[in-house]
């Protein structure tokens, strides 16, 4: 209650509810159990003017705690104690549930190698006759990165991303998406996680439909940022990206950027830039009504990534335009790509950006007499802006 009132600026002589004690001089907060029940019993007296029966807080969970409940687990992992674990488990998420401070103490604590090495252990076993806890240990992981190297090695063995894979296949919302929030966590720490994991069969199909069927805007750019570590590395990449497009991700992806806030926008981008590094993903790009219109709208105009990110995309996708007979240039063109472009230059951008929008220059400015280029803004007036 003090928090409330320390933090709103009010004092609490002028308030029109009169509180039962002097003029706050000094914020200090002195923890009393008096003043809480009197505060508490205050409360319940002014229900009426809006205020509510603050709880009593809760003894905060010391670090001796946790890592005699880490030792539990341990032991009840090495014997195989699925009961056990789920009871120590639950516990450590309800410790985390009471505040903020506790979930910071459970997380330095060792909590997150533990759980891991727990979470492979019983997936080794079996994951179908251990789902429930694994699902558990699962949803606690996704808040404790990083993990340490010890623990990211436990999360990122086979077993235990086969183990991520069949949640993030299933049909059950809460554990896919539990699932997707902690990929995207440990494919960003080590390459060798994103060469595993991309051999598990399904895990592609399983992303785009996260995608295309999106739940809320968190899991959306998580399952975007996974699909982009998995056709980052230069091994894997193209393969990847050719399969990807073959299950419409493009399509799905353009649609996103119409309306697309900032984040999502620049993980979107990324994305399709990573597509469009295989033939299929130019292909389709190509094909597309809203490729063009979108890439030139988002120049500019949302960030210094997703500039970078259109640029590249406009770049690959007009380099190799020789059996079109410039049609992607003269689309470009037809956007008002050639003033973007020239913008891009005179505020400045990254060398490897700037490089690419030269070049693009270089080449629409060969198609400029089929057309007088016109203002973006004429045309395509219907796509929503998400700036």
């Amino acid at each position: 209650m003090i928090e409330r009132i320390s933090t709103s600026g009010l004092n609490p002589v002028t308030t029109s509810v009169r509180l039962p004690i002097r003029a706050l001089t000094s914020f200090d907060q002195i923890p009393n159990h008096s003043i809480r029940r009197m505060i508490q019993d205050w409360c319940v007296e002014n229900r009426s003017h809006g205020f509510e029966r603050i709880p009593t807080p809760r003894i905060p969970v010391t670090p001796l705690e946790v890592s005699e409940i880490c030792s539990k687990i341990m032991s009840a992992t090495l014997r195989g104690d699925q009961s056990k674990s789920m009871e120590l488990v639950l516990k450590i998420k309800n410790w985390a549930r009471d505040n903020d401070r506790n979930k910071r103490c459970i997380a330095e604590n060792g909590t997150g190698f533990v759980l891991s090495a727990s979470f492979e252990a019983f997936a080794s076993v079996s994951i179908e006759e251990h789902e429930g806890l694994l699902g558990e240990i699962l949803s606690a992981l996704t808040w404790m990165f990083p993990l340490g190297i010890e623990g990211q090695s436990k999360l990122g063995s086979a077993q235990s991303l086969r183990c991520m894979a069949w949640f993030l296949k299933g049909e059950d919302l809460s554990a896919r998406q539990n699932a997707v929030l902690a990929l995207k966590q440990l494919l960003s720490l080590d390459q060798k996680h994103v060469i595993a994991f991309v051999e598990i069969e399904g895990v592609d199909e399983a992303l785009v439909k996260m995608v295309k069927d999106p739940i809320c805007p968190t899991y959306t750019k998580a399952s975007l940022m996974v699909i982009y570590y998995m056709i980052t590395p230069s091994t894997v990449s193209e393969k990847l990206a050719s399969r990807f497009a073959d299950l419409g991700l493009v399509s799905i992806v353009l649609e996103i950027l119409v309306c697309a806030e900032r984040s999502i926008c620049e993980k979107a981008l990324g994305v399709l830039d990573g597509i469009c590094g295989c033939k299929e993903g130019i292909e389709e790009a190509r094909n597309h009504a809203l490729t063009m219109p979108v890439l030139v709208k988002k120049i500019l105009r949302v960030s210094d990534v997703a500039t970078e990110f259109s640029v590249s995309i406009l770049w690959k996708l007009c380099k190799n335009d020789d059996g079109g007979g410039g049609d992607q240039a003269v689309e470009v063109l037809q956007m008002g790509g050639f003033q973007k472009l020239l913008l891009v230059l005179q505020v400045g951008c990254e060398d490897r950006t700037k490089e690419k929008a030269t070049e693009l220059l270089k080449l629409l400015n060969q198609y400029r007499d089929r057309l007088e280029c016109f203002d973006s803004t004429m045309d395509f007036k219907y796509l929503k802006r998400s700036w």
